[in-house]
């Protein structure tokens, strides 16, 4: 009988075990395009099949994992994970079938402890809104943010409101991670009123995928919720556009002098990050008119973009600037490893793709260097990739023990991080939040509260301290 007893326990253990390994794999190297609940996201579709829960249905998705799916962004994992695993992530999809994917969980503030604080966390909005990617606070009552679909909405009070801004352009959506991106406000938006914007456009048709496109920069006014008095700041001609581009950025910022920084994805086009008369892959710097700064590291050589200031860049997904030293810190999301945390220096090269710290999606090589003179190092580097997206220095008054330290969010792994830093070193990370969504942009508002915007579930929190 004990014998028996010890099968039994073998079995169960095993089996809890293999499944638990199929569900962090899935959020390892699936949620980020598929959703933590199969659901889906604007870069991969839902997981939730009828004739999935069969053995055929099986083999149909251990298929898909192993040789990749021809004609869209999903490669093979054949060499980047094993037999086993790939059994694993299989068997956990195929299981996951039994449930549609659930509804998001209540609004009720909910606590999390934190070495320096008990922070409480409300989802304000819940509803309605739809991929949103940037926000920016207007007033104390209201901010703007932007939806990747290509809508611009007012949050006030806590609120969605029902109507989106009308009058902006159509943006492309082609790709994936096409679309409305990033938002800023100029640094005397009281006086001039502008708003800037960063959004995939086209000259062609806004949903094919052989169209020719790129990021361009413009701004504009709102006024009685419409869009007004448009004006592009940055544009490449269409022989520096790209053909079913991935990883566009943006984000931007005001530094303390006034300049606007904005950054381009490499759109999939790794080695033109080095060419520094092409646009992918790339931190530039432009006035708020979008003239060109005479000081700019590229201004007068030839072949260059006058607006560039760093390139090897891969994909800068955060940027904010050190409240006290006035360095700029950048995000920089990176292959299967190797996202990065670099300080952007003006001119420097950051190496993508001659030199990483990660591998490819499908486990190719990209490179054997992660050094190479002349090229900068990452302050710190994150492999696995979390996905890092947006970064934003702590001012607040409501988090004093915070004071300067850099939060910076994740996709794939849903995090919030705080990293204390010391001059130009992180001397440690905390994780402040995990699994309430893919986090795409961090703010502090004028209350003082931490704003977040979340994808997978679509929403905003708002975190103060208990």
């Amino acid at each position: 009988m004990k014998y028996v007893l010890s099968a039994i326990f073998l079995l169960v253990t095993f089996g809890v075990g293999y499944a638990q390994e199929g569900k962090s794999l899935y959020s390892t190297h699936c949620a980020g395009c598929h959703g933590v609940s199969l659901a889906g996201t604007t870069s991969g579709p839902a997981l939730i099949k009828n004739d999935w829960k069969t053995t055929a249905g099986k083999e149909i998705i251990a298929h898909a994992i192993r040789a990749g799916v021809p004609g869209t962004t999903m490669v093979a994992w054949d060499k980047a994970l094993t037999s086993r695993q790939i059994e694993a992530i299989t068997d956990f999809i195929s299981t996951s079938q039994q449930t549609q994917p659930g509804q998001q969980a209540g609004v009720s503030p909910v606590s999390k402890t934190t070495s320096a604080y008990t922070l409480k966390i409300e989802k304000i909005v819940t509803e309605n809104l739809k991929t949103p990617w940037g926000i920016e606070f207007v007033s104390k009552d209201s901010a703007l943010v932007t939806e990747k679909r290509g809508t611009l909405r007012w949050l006030v009070k806590g609120e969605l409101v029902a109507e989106p801004i009308s009058g902006l352009p159509v943006a492309y959506l082609g790709t994936s991670t096409a679309g409305l991106m990033d938002i800023a406000l100029d640094p005397d938006y009281r006086t001039k009123g502008w708003v800037y914007l960063a959004i995939s456009q086209s000259n062609g048709d806004s949903q094919a995928k052989n169209a020719l496109a790129l990021t361009k920069i413009i701004r504009g006014k709102v006024k009685q919720n419409r869009w007004v008095e448009e004006q592009t700041l940055f544009e490449v001609p269409d022989s520096l556009k790209v053909v079913n581009g991935n990883r566009w950025g943006c984000r931007f910022l005001f530094d303390k002098d006034g300049y606007l920084f904005f950054s381009i994805g490499d759109m999939g086009k790794a080695m033109d990050s080095q060419d520094p008369g092409k646009a992918t892959g790339k931190v530039f710097r432009i006035n708020p008119d979008g003239s060109i700064p005479k000081d700019n590291p590229f201004a007068d050589k030839k072949g260059a973009l006058a607006a560039l200031y760093s390139l090897g860049n891969r994909n800068v997904q955060g940027i904010s600037q050190h409240p006290e030293t006035g360095n700029i810190w950048i995000t920089e999301h990176g292959p299967k490893g190797g996202d990065e945390l670099n300080i952007l220096k003006k001119g420097a090269n950051y190496g993508w793709p001659v030199i990483t710290y990660g591998i490819d999606y499908n486990g190719d090589t990209i490179t054997d260097k992660t050094h190479q003179e002349g090229m900068e190092q990452p302050v710190t580097y994150w492999t696995p990739s979390i996905a890092v997206s947006a970064a934003e220095f702590c001012t607040s008054p409501l988090f004093p023990a915070w004071r300067n330290n850099l939060l910076v969010g994740a996709l794939a792994f849903q995090e919030l991080r705080r990293l204390s830093i010391d001059t130009d070193k992180v001397v440690d990370q905390e994780l402040l939040l995990k699994g309430m969504g893919r986090i795409r942009d961090i703010k502090f508002g004028p209350d003082g509260a931490l704003y977040v915007l979340t994808n997978d579930p679509d929403g905003i929190l708002r975190i103060t301290v208990e």
